[in-house]
């Protein structure tokens, strides 16, 4: 392709370091996963300046999605020192600034924070790829055309809870990063519960939607949406194996 800059003017896609472009199939009603070296940017620019402007909506769906960028690719079968301190370190930067930044707008250190919270979750999953919450999160933003990371915030908490089950040291260090009170003493069995109660709190304090039942999923739509994720590509390096059951 053509020489490609990029400047980011959200906080959360990754997109401007990664190897990834997204396409709304709306023939299909998915978000189809398209991957290549040839589509990371040859140069990015990252300005927090530019955040400023975001609506409030923006920041904070944005914002969730580096998060669950973090998460997952902290968790990922294809994980590595080179990726792991990236995805730490955006999660912990998620904790710290997400919800000044949306809150307070002109807060530039809020929006440096998030500047470098989304380059750090971007080069973490660029390289580690992802989980289940992306995956299903292509299907329910392709089918009813919603923000992703709004369906993320939804998912992410649910998710944690099914993958902590059999990674719980993994998920333990998330713990701490996002700042869960006594979270290197968790229990193997606590550690999914009280870092999914911490992503669900955070996500409630700066106005996203808890059940999937409140941004427009009905029952009629889960068994499309169970199939069609098991055919996307950041499946494969969710940490338990997934069933359209599951």
């Amino acid at each position: 392709i053509p020489p490609l800059v990029a400047v980011p003017t959200t906080a959360g896609t990754g997109a401007d370091v990664s190897q990834f472009a997204v396409i709304t199939d709306t023939g299909r009603g998915l978000k189809a996963t398209l991957i290549g070296k040839t589509l990371v940017p040859d140069i990015s620019l990252t300005d927090p300046c530019l955040l400023v402007t975001m609506p409030d909506w923006l920041a904070a769906t944005t914002g969730l999605d580096a998060l669950t960028h973090g998460v997952e690719a902290y968790v990922s079968r294809a994980a590595s020192f080179l990726t792991d301190e990236h995805a730490l370190s955006a999660v912990t930067l998620v904790g710290e600034h997400l919800a000044r930044s949306v809150h307070d707008p002109l807060d530039t250190g809020a929006r440096l924070g998030m500047a470098r919270a989304s380059l750090s979750a971007g080069l973490a999953f660029t390289n580690a790829i992802l989980g289940a919450a992306h995956a299903i999160s292509h299907q329910v933003g392709g089918l009813l055309d919603l923000p992703h990371g709004m369906v993320n915030a939804v998912l992410l908490p649910h998710v944690v809870r099914f993958n902590a089950e059999v990674t719980p040291a993994r998920f333990r260090a998330l713990a701490g990063a996002l700042g869960v009170p006594g979270a290197p003493r968790l229990a193997d069995d606590e550690v999914g519960d009280a870092l999914a109660g911490a992503i669900a709190g955070l996500a409630t304090s700066i106005g996203a939607p808890r059940r999937l039942h409140d941004i427009g999923v009905l029952p009629s739509h889960l068994g499309q949406l169970s199939r069609q994720t098991l055919y996307d590509a950041c499946l494969t390096t969710n940490p338990r194996d997934v069933s359209e059951a599951d």
